[in-house]
């Protein structure tokens, strides 16, 4: 399984973070190309297409000249036992695909035990959420025009070859695109700066560009397959959403804001004060922990199913004691279980999925230990 160390080889981490991580684009020729490449093959890409079942026509997609294809064009009503679903229908996607389209195959990440392992490790390394697209296209035929991208991008060169154009500009920390109609697409085209470089994507090559960074990308002959894997941390506007749960604790964000006509510029007054508490309020630890447990909740926790055995629950009750101070998000799970009559741990482990199980083990035998829980 591929890790993000194997995929920046020879590029060390301590590297890629100090010259490249958010700074400027990274192409990894391959040297054998053989583990990298591996990651999907032409072979594996048509096993999952041949799950019709799990295609919809959010997660298929086509492309034609830089036009996404309308969905009627390439999908079909069909029955199942759960009612009408609307699904991609093969035989249309492939005549679409001989006149020239491309396809893009979203939310893969999760799909094959090779693109899980590499989002996982993806996802912890940058605290982020990570997404994966497979995009097949053949020779003459733009996907997609220079656009930028609101993540981080690292691209597998899977099968086959494909020219990526880099500009020189890069857009300052986009959180959204223009309208997509010709004045959006013009936009792109005066902004993107000269051309920086262009870079020919080989079998187990590896290209990252940074989030804004200004591209465009053609398989000029044959077929390419390329896997794209979006990393997306948070920013600071996940602290709005944050702060407002916070600070409704506090009956002054409750208050009537004063009339700002008011003679004494009581309205400013009170904004500063409020402000002020807020400031107060981000510094705490308790709400840094907050910020943690959404930046955990992006990374899914490994899962396997082992059936037919089912798990032993243990189940406990909590006695009344205090439970010494735990520090981090761990904290929400020994709160949630003092509220509880009685508990499995591994329900607790299960609801609070965003919380390392490393974290949550320790804290809970220090709780059991400490005689806040007991078992039954």
């Amino acid at each position: 399984m591929i890790t993000l160390d194997e995929l920046l080889l020879p590029i060390t981490r301590e590297r890629f973070d100090a010259d490249y991580n958010d700074r400027k684009p990274l192409h990894i020729p391959a040297a054998t190309g053989a583990s990298k490449r591996a990651l999907l093959d032409w072979s594996g890409f048509n096993a999952l297409l041949d799950q019709s079942s799990i295609w919809t026509p959010q997660s298929l997609k086509l492309v034609f000249n830089g036009r996404p294809i309308p969905a009627e064009h390439y999908c079909v009503e069909a029955q199942t036992q759960s009612g009408p679903v609307v699904t991609p229908s093969p035989a249309r996607v492939q005549t679409l695909l001989a006149k020239g389209a491309s396809l893009i195959a979203g939310d893969v990440h999760m799909l094959t035990p090779p693109l899980r392992t590499l989002s996982r490790d993806l996802g912890r390394a940058f605290a982020a959420l990570v997404g994966a697209n497979v995009y097949c296209s053949f020779g003459g035929v733009q996907a997609f025009e220079t656009h930028f991208d609101l993540h981080h991008v690292f691209a597998v060169q899977c099968e086959g070859e494909k020219t990526w154009r880099l500009y020189e500009n890069r857009a300052d920390s986009p959180v959204s695109f223009p309208i997509d109609d010709v004045e959006g697409r013009r936009w792109f085209t005066e902004t993107r700066g000269a051309l920086m470089t262009e870079v020919t994507m080989r079998p187990g090559d590896v290209l990252y560009l940074p989030r804004g960074w200004y591209h465009e990308a053609m398989t000029v002959q044959g077929a390419s397959l390329h896997v794209t894997f979006s990393v997306t941390p948070l920013y600071g506007r996940i602290l709005f959403r944050l702060l407002e749960s916070a600070a409704l604790q506090d009956p002054a964000f409750r208050a009537w804001l004063p009339s700002g006509t008011d003679d004494g510029d009581r309205l400013g007054v009170h904004l500063a004060d409020l402000g002020r508490r807020l400031a107060d309020l981000a510094a705490l630890p308790a709400f840094r922990d907050e910020v943690l447990m959404a930046q955990e909740r992006l990374v899914p926790r490994s899962a396997s199913y082992g059936l037919p055995e089912r798990k032993a629950l243990t189940v406990y009750r909590p006695t009344g004691l205090t439970p010494a101070r735990v520090v981090g998000p761990a904290a929400v799970a020994i709160d949630w279980a003092i509220s509880q009559p009685q508990f499995a741990l591994e329900d607790v482990i299960a609801q609070f999925d965003f919380v390392p199980e490393a974290d949550l083990t320790a804290a809970f035998d220090a709780a059991i230990r400490g005689g806040v829980f007991r078992s039954l």
